[in-house]
């Protein structure tokens, strides 16, 4: 290869890296039951831009829980390939899927996830905790993220002594602390009312402005319209995906 061709081909492969947070090529999980082979994802080809806001959607048993524990580096697929800010991790150890997910992801669930014997500001903060990151500096990271999800005069009290909306804004500012690039959220508003449905969503919006990469699971079509792109699941592919405002079936 002459070293122009190299030059371009290493150029094109920077300009990709920059472009993509998330690329998924050929991803399979197969799992055994029985003597019978079932695919929960049957070949997905998926590119997420750096910035973007998908909704991943489809029906119970679609496969898009497992597509989101790949991407959230909680499991990994049996074929395939996936890189996450340019760097391969389809078949990293543990350990290594560990410290890719403190790097590069923040996590919210549904139910909160919150430890119930400890305060607020200690919850937010346990991510730290992990990362090596001294007392002082946890407390003050964590307490500048409560503050920007409205929560500082909330520091001290314990889960339940905070509403459903309250906590998820509290598990929130703990996906935020690391402040990584990725957000992924599995079903966040699934226990909340109307008003914190409402609440959640525009924190989630105000991060999106802010440049971050937002992947969010949801069967609700009307959180999922909120996200620039969506993303249907069905039957372990990837069957539709459409830009802001597209109401999708997920029946």
């Amino acid at each position: 290869m002459s070293s122009n061709k190299a030059g371009k081909v290493q150029d094109n492969v920077a300009d990709r890296a920059a472009r993509h947070v998330i690329r998924l090529r050929g991803i399979r999980k197969l799992y055994q039951m029985g003597q019978q082979q079932v695919a929960a994802l049957d070949g997905i080809d998926l590119d997420i831009d750096k910035g973007e806001f998908a909704a991943l959607m489809g029906p119970s048993g679609s496969g898009k829980s497992t597509l989101m524990n790949i991407l959230g580096c909680l499991d990994r697929p049996t074929f395939g390939s996936y890189e996450l800010e340019g760097r391969e991790v389809a078949h990293l150890s543990d350990d290594e899927l560990a410290v890719m997910r403190n790097r590069h992801i923040g996590f919210v669930f549904q139910n909160f996830n919150l430890l119930s014997r400890i305060s607020s500001v200690d919850n937010v903060a346990l991510p730290l905790i992990y990362a090596g990151v001294g007392a002082r500096e946890r407390r003050e990271r964590a307490m500048h993220f409560l503050e920007a999800v409205g929560l500082a005069d909330r520091a001290e009290h314990m889960p339940n002594e905070l509403s459903g909306g309250q906590r998820q804004r509290v598990a929130i500012a703990r996906a935020l602390v690391n402040e990584p690039e990725i957000i992924m959220a599995d079903e966040p508003t699934g226990n909340l009312d109307t008003k914190s449905t409402k609440e959640i969503m525009e924190i989630f919006q105000k991060m999106h402005g802010k440049g971050r990469t937002i992947i969010l699971v949801t069967h609700e079509p009307e959180i999922a319209v909120c996200a620039n792109r969506q993303l249907l699941v069905r039957d372990g592919v990837i069957t539709r995906d459409e830009g802001r405002g597209v109401v999708l079936d997920v029946v």
